[in-house]
């Protein structure tokens, strides 16, 4: 008996280590006590007059963590002699760098070379969801990561999911990052709000399969109303909203929009082309469900390849490696 307990232990152990390396709740509890307040507070300050902030954070969060993992390589800028991630095509368009500097520059004034860009960028994207529900925090953030010193765009090409994939190259990417299906079908549930260019789904309008024609998987109704917002296949500067009149309001909705055929993107649409998927679709229905799920595969996703212990570094600027 002691012996299956001993090994159940070092088993428990390993799976801490392979999903999260050292991350755990409090990290900064003696290095900087005052971190993960004043991440909460800058961040609420901006979310207060930017309110379309958590979408731009979440999905920067969620793009660092799918290139070399949450390590804030997505922060960094390009040099001479490369070309670094945030310069990639998919993530042309992110946004918030500008927040995590500002809390960066507080937090070093606190705690010099203490709290990693990392561990910033995963506190400010759950702070700023959280402001709507008066700041009680929707998902728990364990800390500890460190920053990677490398970033390239073309491993953003290569790793972050695209708004174009069907079900099967999407899950071959969340798996890549020992994530399953059920992972992606409840992390897609963060386009209940933001919004998405017309250029990300415009071939669903106007030209699907080369022939000037429309997805039949779209809502027909729904699709008359894009044509008015969306100008053409080469639109690249409209937006339209995800989840339709609710684009700022962190909801369950995108689930029963889903199933009314009103996913804006191929990669929502696709989540509807498997039992298995529709299934986990039609379980968060029930906005508290999504809640539950959701607080779950962010903190999954949040750990993804972290580095900690003596890799990386902690770094002095978000923008630039030491």
């Amino acid at each position: 008996m002691r012996f299956f307990l001993v090994a159940s232990m070092v088993v428990l152990c390993f799976i801490g280590i392979s999903e999260g390396g050292s991350l755990r709740k409090n990290f900064y509890r003696t290095s900087c006590p005052q971190a993960e307040q004043i991440v909460k507070n800058i961040t609420q300050q901006h979310v207060s007059s930017r309110p379309e902030l958590p979408a731009k954070l979440l999905r920067l969060h969620f793009h660092d963590c799918f290139v070399r993992g949450c390590d804030g390589s997505v922060l960094l800028e390009s040099t001479a002699s490369n070309t670094a991630e945030k310069d990639a095509i998919p993530n042309l368009s992110l946004a918030g760098f500008d927040v995590i500097k500002n809390i960066k520059d507080a937090v070093e004034a606190k705690c010099p070379g203490t709290v990693s860009c990392a561990d910033i960028l995963a506190l400010a994207a759950r702070d700023a969801v959280s402001v709507q529900f008066n700041n009680e925090p929707k998902w728990e953030v364990l800390t500890g990561r460190r920053d990677g010193t490398v970033s390239k765009s073309s491993e953003a090409l290569i790793n972050i999911p695209s708004p174009f994939q069907n079900i099967t190259q999407l899950k071959q990417i969340f798996a890549s990052k020992n994530l399953t299906l059920h992972d992606l079908v409840v992390l897609s549930g963060a386009h209940t709000i933001g919004v998405g260019h017309c250029n990300l789904f415009s071939r669903r309008l106007f030209n699907f399969t080369g022939k000037g024609d429309q997805d039949p998987s779209l809502n027909p109704t729904y699709a008359n109303f894009l044509k008015t917002k969306c100008q053409g296949l080469s639109d690249r500067t409209t937006t339209v909203e995800m989840d339709p009149n609710s684009s700022k309001k962190f909801d369950g909705n995108y689930y029963p929009i889903l199933l009314q055929n009103k996913g804006l993107f191929t990669s929502d649409a696709t989540l509807l082309t498997t039992k298995q998927s529709r299934n986990i679709v039609n379980e968060l229905v029930s906005q508290n469900k999504f809640f539950t799920e959701f607080a779950q595969s962010m903190q999954r996703m949040g750990a993804i390849e972290v580095l900690s212990g003596s890799n990386g570094e902690i770094r002095r600027t978000c923008s630039v490696v030491n």
